[in-house]
């Protein structure tokens, strides 16, 4: 029997309920995207990784490195490759369903940010009508410049949006609260009731939260002219098996 299609939003459903993870103790499980470098790029992709977190573009600094022919869950390391786990911003979402918040996710897409201000969404795609993650397809079509948001402030980004409703803001702040101090960077910017964001228009008496996609620093990587293979939503890790990207 074949199996039905499964869209996006669902999967994002099924990972956000899994996550475990908890900020004020550093410990849970968490949602990883998998990215795959050639192994003489991995002191390239390494540097970019640490700027990327530096100029906060990226979901979290936390990372763990996959060496050729080891295996990560069901996946083996192809030859003459690197594994690099980076932090999916689904996590967050997971993070708000724990703390009791229903939420919404929207879509993904690419903002224009100006003097590290984020502008608007230029390009999106909503997960109900997708069954391919939308940052996987928008970086495929070379529509990021997140190199130029790095060193000079100015250029496109992958984020998503997903919305909430308000009488649960004070559960969402009491969960922004949390992260402040934690591995988690990812938030771009949150709305106001009924008010669009970033050009995103949200349901009646909703919140929206846009957060930075954690695939960014990997799109940078492309956009230095070298290989990089990535898979959004990959699986569950325990955030002990993971390091910031300053410790490497």
């Amino acid at each position: 029997m074949t199996a039905p299609l499964k869209f996006v939003n669902h999967s994002i459903d099924d990972f956000a309920m899994k996550v475990t993870y908890r900020p004020e103790s550093h410990e849970g499980r968490l949602v990883y995207n998998l990215s795959l470098v050639k192994n003489e790029d991995l002191e390239f992709a390494i540097g970019t990784l640490k700027d990327a977190c530096k100029t906060r573009v990226t979901a979290s600094g936390l990372v763990k490195f996959y060496s050729s022919g080891e295996r990560v869950d069901d996946f083996v390391v192809p030859r003459g490759q690197t594994a690099i786990c980076t932090v999916c911003s689904v996590t967050f979402d997971g993070l708000l369903i724990r703390r009791g918040v229903p939420i919404n996710p929207i879509g993904g897409g690419v903002v224009e940010i100006e003097n590290r201000i984020p502008i608007r969404f230029t390009h999106m795609i909503l997960y109900e009508y997708t069954t391919i993650d939308p940052l996987q397809v928008l970086n495929s079509l070379r529509l990021t410049s997140v190199t130029n948001v790095m060193r000079r402030g100015s250029g496109n980004i992958l984020a998503n949006i997903r919305e909430f409703h308000m009488e649960a803001e004070s559960l969402v702040g009491e969960v922004l609260d949390e992260i402040t101090d934690s591995s988690f960077i990812g938030i771009l910017e949150v709305g106001m009731p009924n008010v669009s964001l970033l050009g995103v228009p949200v349901s009646p008496q909703f919140i929206a939260i846009a957060c930075v996609g954690g695939t960014n620093p990997l799109a940078a990587i492309r956009e230095g002219g070298r290989w990089v293979q990535t898979n959004a939503m990959k699986g569950m890790m325990d955030v002990s098996e993971m390091r910031e990207i300053r410790d490497y």
